[in-house]
């Protein structure tokens, strides 16, 4: 069975975030090496437009939601939804951008998935069939290679570190 990555794609008032489009890069080419498939998930007011969007940067699959309790922000649904969709839909990596909302939900995520989080990650690879990722640590005075054992594989991209898919 081919694997499934899926990206979070941050928004505020129906704009999507340019760091979310770079963690879709980094998907993109991390479903590739994994030989799977990327689906992006985007979600609260304005989650329609920006769905499309994403079909436009390469994903081959979009989930969205525009349900009212989505309109402000507020990280216990958002999690619920992200749990939800990545165990209906199988899902083996799951990327969000470093922002203020990705990186709570991140963790928040991984809490309720039983899983962990590879955070402000610089670069991705596979071997093994897991993914390896590339951060700095100590105020980046090192960089750190790190695996997770846990599934599905929770990363956060660091910004800048990827590129946006044309």
């Amino acid at each position: 069975m081919a694997s499934k990555v899926i990206v979070y794609i941050d928004q505020f008032k129906g704009q999507a975030i340019p760091a979310s489009w770079e963690a879709l890069g980094a998907g993109i080419k991390l479903a590739g090496q994994l030989g799977g498939e990327v689906a992006a998930l985007v979600a609260g007011e304005g989650a329609q437009a920006i769905a499309s969007q994403a079909f436009q940067y390469g994903a081959s699959q979009v989930f969205y939601s525009e349900d009212a309790t989505l309109t402000d922000f507020r990280p216990e649904p958002y999690a619920a939804l992200v749990v939800k969709v990545v165990k209906e839909q199988g899902a083996e990596v799951l990327i969000f951008p470093t922002t203020t909302r990705g990186r709570d939900l991140a963790g928040l995520s991984a809490a309720d998935l039983g899983s962990g989080v590879m955070p402000d990650v610089t670069a991705l690879e596979v071997q093994d069939g897991k993914v390896v990722a590339t951060r700095p640590v100590y105020s980046g005075k090192l960089i750190s290679q790190t695996r997770s054992s846990a599934s599905p594989q929770i990363i956060t991209t660091r910004i800048r570190a990827f590129e946006a898919p044309q």
